[in-house]
This record gives C-alpha cells, sequence and structure tokens, in this order.
C-alpha cells in the first residue's frame, strides 16, 4: 500500500468511482489530488432513500440477532482492513496514523458493543392499575435513519450511528463531509462485503450520498427519514435541527465543544499536563472534544504553564503518515484563517499568545501545518466563549474552587470537561449536579478520547444528543405502551364507570 491508489484498490473501491466527478478529494497532508469523485443529484439521493425505505421494510422482521451478525461480520471486516482503512484516514483528514488505525479501532468496539445489543434490546413490564392485565414497553425500528458527519471523524461516527441502527432494524442514508468522501466510499465497500458474506440482507440497507447542501437538505427534509443524526457544527445545527422539527421528525445532534479542564492546587502536575498536551494538541486540535480551555489555581499555575511550554516545544509536527509525528496539518486554508483570527483576538483582548504560526510551508507549500498555540488570557474574554477548530489553549488562573466552576460552566457549549485534583470534595462537587454542566465531565483524565460504552454527547449548544454506548440504541428506536386483558370483564383506568 504505498500510494493513495493501492489503499482504495485493497479496500475494494471502485477505480470508476474515483475518477471524472465533480468533486475533487484532496490530502490536507500535502495538498495533492486523491481522487475526482462522482457527486449524487436531488434526485438520485431522493431514489436512495427510497431504496432504504424498502429495506427497513423488510430488515424489521428480521429478528434482532440474526441483524446483529451483519454487525458482527461487519467488525471482521474491519479488522482485516484496518491497517488500510486507517491509513486512508489519516490520508484525507491527516491524523496520525496511531489516531487514524485509532478511529478504526473505535469502529470496531461499537460493532462488538452492537453485537451483544441485538440480544438486549429490553422493554419493561409495568403493574397495571387493573386486574387481570398486564402491561409492558416494546420497541420497534423507526425505519430509514440519516446520518451527517463531520471530516475530524470520518469513519467513526458514521458507526456509532449505523452499527446501533441497523442492530435496532433500521436502515441507514450516509451523507459524509465533501472533505472525506473517501472514507465514506470506503467504508461503504466494506459493508458491501460484510453484507455479501452475511448472504440475504436487503439491498439498500445502507446507502452513501455524496455531494453538497443541496443533498444533505435532501436528506434533512424527507419525511421517510424518521431521524436525522447529525454531527458537526453549531451553525450546522441550528439549520438541521428546525428543519427537522418542522416536519415533526427525530434529530440526534452533536455539535460543539468548548472544553475545560480545572486543575486544582493539590492535582499531579505531570498526570495533567500530559491529560492537557494530549487534548489541546491531539488531530491538531480538530477533536469536539478537544481542550481548548485550561482553568489552573494560581498556586501551580506557573509551574504547570512552564511543563506545558516545554512540552509543546518539543512537539513533532509533520506528515501524520511519518512515525514520531504527534501534530498533522490543519484541514484546509479555511481552518488556518480561522486560527489566525481567533489568535489575533485572543491579543487584542489583552492575551499574551506563544505559537501559533504557519511551519513546514517550504516542504508543503498546499498544506497548513501549525504550532500549537498557548494563549495566558487575563480572563474568559469573547474569544475564549467561541469554539476555534484549531490547536489553541486558553489559560485562566482562579482563586476559589467557586470560581473555577463558573469559568468552566460558563460558555454556550456543553460537551467535554475535566478536573484534576486529589481533593475528593472538589472531584464530587465537580461530579455534581452543582458542578460541569457538561454531558462529559472526567476526574484525573483528560477531555478528550471517549470510550464507547459510555453515551457520548453534550448539553446546550452541543446540542443534546447521545451517541454511541449505553442506552443511546434507544433514539433508533420507537416505544409503544402495550395492555394486555386477560381477564373477562373490561375495567376501566382511574376506576371510571362508564354506561353503568
Amino acid at each position: 500500500m504505498d500510494t493513495p491508489q493501492d489503499i482504495l484498490r485493497a479496500l475494494g473501491l471502485n477505480a470508476d468511482a474515483l475518477t471524472g466527478g465533480t468533486l475533487t478529494a484532496r490530502s490536507p497532508i500535502d495538498g495533492a489530488e486523491l481522487a475526482q469523485v462522482h457527486e449524487h443529484t436531488v434526485a438520485q439521493a431522493h431514489s436512495a432513500i427510497t431504496r432504504a425505505r424498502q429495506a427497513s421494510l423488510a430488515w424489521r422482521d428480521v429478528p434482532a440477532p440474526r441483524r446483529g451478525e451483519l454487525i458482527r461480520l461487519l467488525g471482521e471486516t474491519l479488522r482485516e482492513n484496518k491497517t488500510a482503512l486507517g491509513r486512508l484516514v489519516s490520508l484525507e483528514a491527516g491524523k496520525i496514523i496511531a489516531e487514524g488505525e485509532g478511529e478504526v479501532q473505535e469502529m470496531i468496539d461499537i460493532c462488538d458493543f452492537a453485537v451483544g445489543l441485538s440480544r438486549q434490546l429490553y422493554g419493561l413490564t409495568i403493574a397495571s392499575e387493573r386486574p387481570g392485565h398486564r402491561m409492558m414497553e416494546t420497541w420497534h425500528p423507526l425505519g430509514v435513519i440519516g446520518i451527517i458527519s463531520a471530516f475530524n471523524f470520518p469513519v467513526a461516527v458514521w458507526s456509532w450511528n449505523a452499527a446501533l441502527a441497523i442492530v435496532c432494524g433500521n436502515a441507514v442514508v450516509w451523507k459524509p463531509s465533501e472533505k472525506t468522501p473517501l472514507t465514506a466510499l470506503a467504508c461503504q465497500a466494506l459493508f458491501a462485503q460484510a453484507m455479501q458474506r452475511f448472504g440475504d440482507a436487503p439491498a439498500g440497507l445502507s446507502e452513501v450520498l455524496i455531494g453538497g447542501r443541496e443533498v444533505g437538505e435532501a436528506l434533512v427534509d424527507s419525511h421517510t427519514v424518521a431521524l436525522v443524526s447529525a454531527t458537526g457544527s453549531t451553525r450546522m445545527g441550528r439549520q438541521v435541527g428546525p428543519r427537522v422539527a418542522q416536519r415533526f421528525g427525530r434529530v440526534l445532534l452533536e455539535l460543539g465543544g468548548n472544553n475545560a479542564i480545572i486543575v486544582g492546587p493539590t492535582a499531579d502536575l505531570d498526570m495533567a499536563a500530559r491529560g492537557i498536551v494530549f487534548g489541546a494538541i491531539g488531530t491538531a486540535g480538530q477533536r469536539c472534544t478537544t481542550t481548548r480551555r485550561l482553568i489552573v489555581h494560581e498556586s501551580v499555575a506557573d509551574a504547570l504553564v512552564e511543563r506545558l511550554h516545554k512540552a509543546y516545544a518539543s512537539a513533532p509536527i509533520g506528515n501524520p503518515l511519518d512515525s514520531g509525528k504527534l501534530v498533522g496539518p490543519l484541514i484546509d486554508r479555511g481552518s488556518f484563517d480561522a486560527m489566525q483570527d481567533a489568535l489575533k483576538a485572543a491579543r487584542e483582548q489583552g492575551g499574551k499568545v506563544t505559537g501559533g504560526e504557519r511551519v513546514l510551508a517550504d516542504e508543503y507549500p498546499n498544506a497548513w501545518y501549525m504550532r500549537p498555540a498557548i494563549a495566558e488570557m487575563p480572563g474568559q474574554t469573547d474569544v475564549v466563549c467561541h469554539e476555534t477548530f484549531a490547536p489553541i489553549l486558553y489559560v485562566m488562573r482562579y482563586k476559589e474552587f467557586s470560581d473555577a466552576l463558573a469559568l468552566q460552566n460558563g460558555v454556550p457549549q456543553g460537551l467535554s470537561s475535566a478536573i484534576f485534583t486529589n481533593d475528593l470534595r472538589e472531584a464530587e462537587t465537580f461530579l455534581s449536579a452543582s458542578g460541569s454542566d457538561c454531558g462529559i465531565a472526567n476526574v484525573n483524565i483528560g477531555t478528550s478520547g471517549a470510550e464507547i460504552g459510555g453515551a457520548f454527547g453534550g448539553e446546550k449548544e452541543t446540542g443534546g444528543g447521545r451517541e454511541s454506548g449505553s442506552d443511546a440504541w434507544r433514539n433508533y428506536m420507537r416505544r409503544a405502551t402495550n395492555t394486555i386483558n386477560y381477564s373477562r370483564n373490561l375495567p376501566l383506568a382511574q376506576g371510571i364507570k362508564f354506561g353503568q
């Protein structure tokens, strides 16, 4: 697999689908063209949704454990192709190899989770107030699930949704980012291999739509799509949410994060520094769970910030396909411009900025490698409250723990949060109802690197959705309350007497 073409062939992609198209796929590593992908028209999008609907009608009658077998085969196929798909993620999204393969491992893990789930789609038995009656809940497939994903996790987010949705008896239609179409086509090819091994899955069970806004709008506006699970910016969510709600569809939003780490006076600073650095510069700051704010007690701030500056100065930046690199490129010029605008604003708002400059421009003139930035701020200014998808860490100091919590919660986003402390009271307060207001709250571990076993998502402008583990499967099903009368009488609820 020496060339991109070798990787694409190894993953089973048809060469005809990668040439002569209108969407040029480029690698952020060096700006090189990877393929020219064919885009779908709106009419083709509607046809794909119709195929998915027909597939869902057949698939919903397949027993759930049998549906789980298809996902088990998908997991096996991913294991066999982990290296190739991970490398494609690195090529198309700019992640270092470890992160590219790590994302594929997330796919494998969610398949394992979903296979077990296929035998655990439990309802409840509920005590009835009427004699001779039994009340219970049953769960049924929704039908067609629409998935909209972002460039930064080009395969994992699809698998979080698709594995659960398919085990729950649905079909899926996926609209990936225009910046990462190849990884989506590769996933579809691997899913097709799993379907072939499975033997009798209906055609149309998984569809992929390549294209821009018009194709996405067709998916969002279709009354046939019961649930739209959308991952991306808050701006995107503001558009998707109301459009789906207008037709009374369901929506699952996983949007922006402006994640903070609090470091208390009793914290293990070496451990904290390690968690902060990985969280802040991993994926070049392009994770929704990236650590963007550091709220550190004044008694340890100088020592911790010194550690961070040393770590940042030595972090290897460069081609993510080369071993030993920790920081790859930003996805494109737009991300570079946004980072520079944010750093300019930070300086204007009283911040002291270290780093943030472009590097390797001579070697990679068509790519955007950046030195991660640390901005020591006088307070939580406007720019700090805004999520910039880049490796910028805003540092603020506090005296009282209540002030740290106020800073932590004082932004519009509410995805991930963490505290480093050896003080039991601080830790428990942080996890309590009066602590972090985020969907993810960690103690002595960073903000990124969530496991698939827990529900993933956040509050406020993060959208309120939950994907992946725990009981997130319920998003993809509808609940029915059933009452069975096995008596010879017909008593009414609430003791009502009628017609007597």
